[in-house]
């Protein structure tokens, strides 16, 4: 199963003029010209400006970029500002948030993973991954020789071994930072001996890809590219073997997963009556009391719900509706190639049913645009009448969900699940070479 080991990370020096709050950054691809230019505007060695070299993300930008990154990379090493560790650590990771009014304390660590592919090893994805962003991070990956930014892996440890072992000596965080009111702490790990009992934990454990599933992919493109150039596989210990990964447990307190809300455009004339005749008995429509500024609110009260709920905001009418599924399998005949289990995510009825089957053949003339948000009460704002005139909100997809089709080798639909907080780029960087 799944092969981990540390590695010597580099990172940002620990100096007063280098303030680690400053200096990570979200996700490259969550990421706009807006928000990459705040980032650098806090600080000029931000890690945006080497980890997303142009816009817009996940577009292939010119070879001239790429070079710069690497060239930035270099200087920052040089400089000091960046440094590499002098021997192989494991570095347990915690995020603490806030979120529905509670506090969170989310517990990983960052190891690296031996790679495999896909469907043949000890590595599972639940969503699909596409040309374009894979080829943009593979010529940022040749060009640096560096992972950048880590997977996110989830492992089962009902027992919460793994996570004991690496926290239960560990004081004061050697780094901390904070971003969008995520405290982020760093430590390091050296005794080899309880880096021995977690290689050996991990080492009946299937890892799941929670998100990262380019990076990802794209390590698996840099190896092959390396097997390549070396003539045959490499050596073992070859760090183009592995990837960089922040793995957390399933059975973590502070793993939370989100729903990702649907804002549709390109809709004409939108009008509940008609949508009601069209899903005739499929569906129970009720308008909702919610205020549209309290759609937040309401994404929670859906949450809670046993079966198949979404709520619908009309940017027209402003007026809120609840959609409960009254058909035990309504993709059956939609999508009969899938597992009962696939049919019956909300994240497929709402694409494959709601949306493709209802919304977009009644109040559509050409396919509908789609915009994402995990934030409910962000929707209202967002859906006025002109980019997007209706809005779809869905309960979270389960974690078992993710477990059991992935073991089942079947692959979510898009934008299925939004782990919080998201991981931050720049608390530790893996050399490849």
């Amino acid at each position: 199963m799944a092969t981990i080991r540390p590695f010597s990370g580099i990172h940002y020096a620990r100096r007063p003029d280098l303030p680690l709050s400053d200096l990570i950054a979200p996700p490259y691809d969550v990421l706009d010209d807006a928000g990459k230019a705040a980032l650098q505007a806090k600080h000029p060695n931000n890690i945006v400006a080497i980890d997303l070299p142009h816009m817009p993300p996940k577009s292939v930008g010119p070879d001239a970029s790429y070079a710069k990154a690497d060239v930035t990379f270099r200087s920052w090493m040089d400089a000091g500002i960046l440094v590499q560790d002098g021997r192989p650590a494991m570095y347990p990771y915690s995020q603490s948030y806030a979120h529905a009014g509670r506090t969170f304390h989310r517990r990983g660590f960052i190891a690296l993973v031996k790679l495999s592919p896909f469907g043949a090893g000890h590595v599972v994805p639940h969503e699909k991954t596409y040309k374009g962003p894979i080829e943009d991070r593979l010529k940022l990956m040749r060009s640096t020789g560096m992972q950048l930014s880590p997977v996110f892996g989830l492992f089962s440890d009902p027992s919460n071994k793994v996570t004991s072992l690496l926290y239960k000596n560990v004081a004061m965080p050697e780094a901390t930072a904070t971003m969008d009111g995520v405290k982020n702490d760093l430590w390091s790990v050296i005794d080899a001996e309880v880096e021995q009992q977690v290689i050996d934990a991990m080492g009946d454990k299937a890892i799941y890809i929670a998100d990262g599933h380019h990076r990802y992919t794209t390590a698996l493109h840099y190896l092959h590219e390396m097997e390549q150039q070396h003539g045959g596989p490499l050596p073992v210990a070859h760090p183009a073997n592995y990837c960089m990964f922040v793995l957390i447990s399933m059975q973590d307190d502070g793993l939370q997963i989100l729903p990702t809300h649907r804002m549709l455009g390109g809709i004409k004339n939108f009008d509940i009556d008609k949508l009601r005749a069209a899903a005739g008995n499929s569906l129970e429509i009720t308008e909702s009391p919610v205020a549209e500024t309290d759609l937040g609110d309401l994404a929670l009260t859906i949450a809670a719900d046993e079966a198949p709920t979404f709520a619908l905001f009309d940017g027209k009418s402003r007026r809120t509706y609840i959609l409960r599924l009254k058909v035990h399998d309504v993709l059956a005949n939609i999508q009969p190639d899938q597992s009962e289990a696939w049919r019956k995510l909300d994240v497929a009825i709402l694409q494959h049913y709601l949306i493709e089957k209802l919304i977009q053949p009644n109040f559509a003339e050409q396919e509908v645009t789609r915009g994402y948000t995990a934030d409910a009460s962000s929707i209202a704002k967002q859906v006025d009448g002109t980019t997007y005139q209706v809005a779809l909100l869905l309960r979270p997809t389960a974690l078992r969900a993710l477990k059991e089709l992935g073991d089942q080798g079947e692959v979510m639909p898009h934008k299925s699940t939004y782990f919080f907080p998201k991981l931050a780029t720049g608390m530790m960087i893996n050399p490849l070479r």
